[in-house]
């Protein structure tokens, strides 16, 4: 029996901030959820189930927190299903979310992720040491700069290609209202010239701590097509994991990464992906991310991934790839959140929902996020056409 087609409806998204102080954990999600429903149309009594996601409890010092979350959203008696897979926790969510529509469990879901950053402390949480392994000590700049470096060898990268990156990507977040950093007066040098945190890593071509939610209504094929508005149609969904020590690892290009862009690209039907995809949503909380994952993707030969960034090809005025129109990961950081907010950001510009930040003529766009030691991987592709 073939899978029951699924479309996006509705898609909310909070302001994103270093504090959300004015509101509860809650509240915050209730913001999103309910921006979602006012999109789709539709009411808690439309909704059949949520899923949920965010990422590690101790992110936040909060434990369990679904527990409580079903009456502060006002969905009591309705199911719930957490998922969690670190740092791709949103893009997962949204896939588990999917498939409950696609194997007709339930015929409308919502699904929503977040974080509260403010409420604790990402840098110890993601210090705590491991058993049987090494701790790095270093939070998630320590442990990616090696890997970074690593492909610059590997490819002969010019040094300042991450500054081009985070340049871009924070100029992109302009055009974005929910977008946490807009640093109007940033220059090229100052991001050059910013403090080096890990080397290659300097300080603007981090991610911020930020809190926010993002939240979708997923719905069946009946509804899709009764739907009073635009609609992203899921044309594919993967997800693929693997141990992040084992020996012979491609750190650079993890295999889970390359088998989960070949299942979807596969399951969408897309041959000639640089041609056939019109926007992309990557995770990418460090610059020199966006390179390679243009690589592991198959957007670009090995070692080439590097001179897309270099000649324009990834910015949306101009590029024939725009990346991260939305400022991306680099400039908006809720962890648990986004995973799902690439998510809902390849939706919107299928939908033509985008704002400012709509790429023009955009049909069929990527949404794609990582997590872990680069070994969790999720990704989903929607398109306007059903």
């Amino acid at each position: 029996m073939s899978k029951e087609r699924t479309a996006v409806v509705g898609v909310g998204q909070t302001k994103y901030a270093s504090t959300r102080g004015d509101v509860s954990m809650a509240g915050l999600l209730r913001e999103a959820a309910y921006r979602a429903l006012e999109m789709a149309g539709m009411t808690w009594d439309d909704i059949d189930a949520v899923v949920m996601g965010k990422a590690p409890d101790f992110f936040e010092g909060v434990m369990m927190p679904e527990i409580y979350l079903a009456e502060a959203l006002g969905c009591v008696g309705k199911p719930i299903m957490r998922v969690h897979t670190a740092g791709s926790v949103g893009g997962s969510t949204a896939n588990v979310a999917a498939s409950m529509v696609q194997s007709r469990v339930h015929e409308t879901v919502l699904t929503i992720a977040w974080e509260k950053q403010s409420e604790s402390n990402a840098m110890w949480a993601l210090s705590l040491p491991q058993p049987f392994t090494t701790s790095v000590n270093a939070g998630a700049g320590g442990y990616f700069s090696p890997i970074m470096r690593r492909y610059m060898a590997m490819s002969n990268a010019p040094e300042l290609i991450g500054c081009m990156v985070a340049f871009k990507d924070r100029q992109h977040a302009l055009a974005n209202p929910y977008a946490h950093l807009h640093q109007h007066d940033l220059t090229f040098d100052q991001v050059v010239e910013s403090p080096m945190l890990w080397d290659p890593i300097r300080y603007s071509e981090t991610c911020p701590s930020s809190d926010g939610a993002c939240a979708m209504i997923l719905t069946d094929e009946a509804r899709g097509d009764a739907h009073d508005g635009p609609v992203a149609w899921i044309k594919g969904t993967a997800m693929r994991s693997e141990s992040n020590s084992y020996g012979g690892r491609n750190m650079v290009s993890p295999a889970a990464s390359e088998e989960c862009a070949n299942d979807v690209f596969a399951q969408a039907g897309i041959h000639d992906r640089r041609k056939e995809i019109d926007a992309v949503e990557m995770y990418v909380p460090f610059s020199w991310y966006e390179p390679m994952w243009l690589e592991s993707l198959g957007f670009a030969e090995k070692g080439e991934g590097w001179r897309m960034v270099e000649d324009g090809s990834t910015a949306r005025e101009g590029g024939d790839l725009p990346v991260n129109c939305s400022g991306g990961v680099l400039s908006s950081n809720a962890i648990g959140a986004s995973g799902m907010i690439r998510f809902a950001e390849a939706a919107l510009q299928v939908m033509g929902q985008a704002g400012d930040r709509q790429v023009d003529g955009c049909r069929t766009a990527l949404g794609h996020a990582y997590g872990g030691g680069a070994q969790y991987f999720a990704m989903w592709i929607v398109a306007s056409d059903k």
